[in-house]
């Protein structure tokens, strides 16, 4: 997979920005950072909750790591040349979902079950 796919499926979600961060790219909700692109584009920083984290490794550990940040385990980092579009897509989606505020969350799920 590559940043290409991953900045379409971030900017297609509710209000989403792209916005640097230090040396990295950023995809916000709000203001809210829920994925990072480091400069070398090889892998991305994906925030998701624990228990979507802890589900993710234990399916894919070849293409996910624990992402560390001030000593504590705070999201994924997604080796994207190993990762699957599908799965890449769906934990951006869980990302955005755990930043994103609550109505807009039901709001997009609703226009989402509309649209099938």
């Amino acid at each position: 997979m590559k940043v290409a796919q991953v900045r379409r499926h971030a900017l297609s979600l509710p209000e989403v920005t792209e916005a640097p961060h230090f040396q990295y790219s950023s995809f916000r909700v709000r203001g809210k950072i829920f994925v990072t692109v480091p400069p070398d584009e090889e892998h991305i920083h994906v925030f998701v909750p624990e228990q979507e984290r802890e589900i993710a490794l234990a399916l894919e550990p070849e293409c996910l790591e624990k992402l560390h940040w001030g000593g504590k385990v705070v999201g994924l980092r997604v080796l994207l040349n190993q990762a699957k579009p599908a799965q890449v897509n769906r934990l951006i989606s869980q990302a955005w979902a755990s930043k994103a505020p609550k109505k807009l969350v039901a709001v997009a799920e609703s226009s989402r079950v509309t649209k099938q």
